[in-house]
């Protein structure tokens, strides 16, 4: 594989000199700036061997290198040693940006090359600002891959399936009233839904285009005149088809959009979000057109769940709850006995309980099932080089996740193989506060994630600790497992948190070497009280699962900390317990009895 990376960049570096191209950037994203490109939009994974979600390639004619988060460090250490390519550590002092490093390494007049399509207006933008500084240019319209690539797969062709009103709880023609509403509140006249996530939302419908994401490859076109589905036609069938077009939805072919908006007439108001839309977009829009910047509405519209969504959240969380239960009782059962079982063999398991309950589509991301040292890299997947065989000692954290028709679910469990020691008990306390904090939290209406985020890191802080990663991020239903617009993270995010918006609540510690603690749970926000101080909010723990109680010192709880606790495995045990054969049922009374 290593050898083959390097004919790569050989190949790369000698388009580029065909093209009088002195650097070439290889992003991760897709036409659509989503976070998992279908296998077709991998060019940064092919080029370089590196796997993880998030990172971009920068090719010179000597020098190579990955600009990726903490979340991959390690991940990526390993896999471009020897290929040729220097890892960047993004957000690190030492660490140049993409701007800077080619600032650095490029004569004055050279040209640095992107496909538009994989990177974002407001990326180019930026990066294009940078370069001028060093009369340094930015060409987004060379693609120098597809020729390299003589085996990239197709555009995927499968069928899109419809998303029941029963479980979407609105109609596409009542989402596009609404989308037609903002629009008008914009001072706009049409947008452009590239992500995936969005259009799927908003013409319920699902697709199997992209991994662990129940979406299909499409762009809608919504405006006063006419609202165009661009999608390969014979992923639509003649149910969906006349179901779109009695709501409002007509059908185009994928590849035309770019014609179409070409076509535009003057003077159209056009509102796009730069950040979001891919430069190639931006490049066929005519001259006479008016952009207006601002967020996609359907983003915003798609991240406030309505009731029938929340409830099918519920009802999805129970099945979840059973799956995972069923996941622990057969581990630690096996594992008693004697069995050897790896990191791949009890995701794999994982995912059969799961695809036995109802509504089950497929898992919502690749599980990282991690054990002792492993669990320290925060997005480890485990592969037959690295799958290692869980002992009866240590410490192993399962991240994990299912897409249900219903609703989508993202958890992580840590639990003790073996007796933990003193340090391991003192960490997975710490972050089990945080967790608990953030679920607790009662704060007035406009409030950010920022603002929240201390709640989760307060009780690590106070030991010289922290984490890295977000500490929440928005949850699809039946979508996208990470999806916007809003967050809990230490970096700023004007979106505030607002009544139905479903959140990731995952504070962890991560020990280099030795192990990893993170303990999730999905948390939605809704409406607590009016005071005449304003309007607050509060959070609703959604999942059901038992945390490992060997792991937590009672004495560093508080007492509210404490009773949280203990409600909280009442709840767990009350719920799932009906669904669970009579052994499996006594070991969860167990694990979830008062403490």
């Amino acid at each position: 594989m290593k050898t083959r990376i390097e004919e790569r960049l050989s190949a790369l570096r000698e388009e580029m000199k065909k093209n009088d191209i002195s650097a070439y950037l290889i992003p991760t994203a897709d036409p659509h700036m989503s976070e998992y490109p279908a296998a077709c939009w991998k060019y940064r994974e092919w080029i370089s061997g590196f796997t993880g979600s998030a990172g971009t390639v920068v090719v010179t004619a000597n020098k190579a290198g990955l600009w990726t988060d903490s979340r991959y460090f390690l991940q990526a250490e390993m896999q471009l040693e020897g290929t040729g390519i220097d890892l960047y550590r993004l957000k690190m002092p030492e660490t140049p940006t993409i701007g800077e490093f080619l600032l650095d390494e490029l004569d004055k007049d050279a040209w640095v090359g992107v496909n538009g399509e994989t990177m974002s207006q407001a990326e180019v933008e930026n990066l294009s600002h940078t370069l001028g500084r060093g009369r340094i240019y930015l060409r987004t319209d060379i693609n120098l891959l597809d020729a390299l690539w003589t085996d990239r797969p197709a555009l995927p062709d499968a069928p899109i399936f419809e998303m029941p009103v029963e479980f979407s709880g609105k109609s596409t023609e009542d989402k596009l009233t609404d989308i037609h509403l903002m629009l008008h509140k914009a001072g706009a006249d049409c947008t452009v839904l590239s992500a995936l996530d969005e259009v799927a939302w908003t013409c319920n419908f699902r697709g199997t285009d992209v991994a662990y994401n129940p979406v299909a490859i499409a762009y809608l076109f919504v405006s006063n005149e006419e609202n165009v589905l661009f999608i390969n036609p014979k992923k639509v069938s003649e149910e969906i088809a006349r179901r779109l077009q009695q709501e409002g939805v007509i059908l185009a072919d994928y590849t035309k959009l770019y014609d179409y908006l070409a076509k535009l007439p003057a003077k159209t108001r056009i509102l796009l979000d730069p950040a979001h839309t891919n430069a190639a977009i931006f490049g066929h829009l005519p001259e006479k057109v008016k952009w207006i910047e601002g967020a996609s509405p359907a983003n915003k519209l798609k991240a406030i769940k309505n009731e029938t969504e929340l409830n099918g959240f519920r009802a999805t969380v129970v099945r979840d709850g059973v799956a995972l239960t069923k996941f622990y009782y057969w581990l630690e059962t096996a594992l008693h006995a004697g069995e050897a079982i790896t990191e791949l063999d009890a995701s794999r398991k994982l995912t059969a309980l799961r695809s036995e309950q109802q509504y089950y589509l497929m898992d919502s991301f690749e599980s990282i099932s991690a054990y002792a040292a492993h669990g320290a890299i925060v997005h480890y997947a485990a592969t037959p080089e690295t799958n290692a065989t869980l002992k009866p000692e240590g410490l192993y954290l399962l991240d994990s996740g299912a897409q249900y028709l219903d609703g989508t679910t993202d958890i992580t469990r840590t639990i003790a193989l073996g007796e933990p020691t003193e340090q391991m008990r003192k960490d997975f306390t710490r972050v089990l506060k945080g967790t608990i904090s953030l679920a607790k939290s009662k704060f007035p209406e406009g409030t950010r994630g920022s603002q929240l985020d201390i709640l989760a890191r307060k009780a690590l802080w106070d030991a010289g600790l922290n984490f890295l990663h977000g500490t929440g991020h928005g949850i699809g239903h039946c979508l996208n497992v990470h999806e916007g617009p809003q967050s809990i993270r230490m970096e700023e995010n004007p979106t505030a948190l607002e009544p139905g918006m479903v959140t990731s609540d995952e504070p962890g510690l991560y020990r280099a070497g030795e192990y990893g603690i993170r303990t999730e749970n999905m948390i939605v926000t809704r409406e607590d009280s009016e005071t005449e101080f304003g309007r607050f909010l509060h959070m609703e723990t959604l999942t059901l699962c038992y945390i490992d109680t060997r792991l937590v010192i009672v004495s560093m709880l508080s007492a509210r900390e404490h009773i949280w606790l203990n409600k909280y495995h009442q709840e767990v045990y009350e719920k799932l317990s009906p669904f669970l054969t009579d052994d499996e049922r006594e070991w969860l009374r167990a694990k979830t009895m008062e403490i």
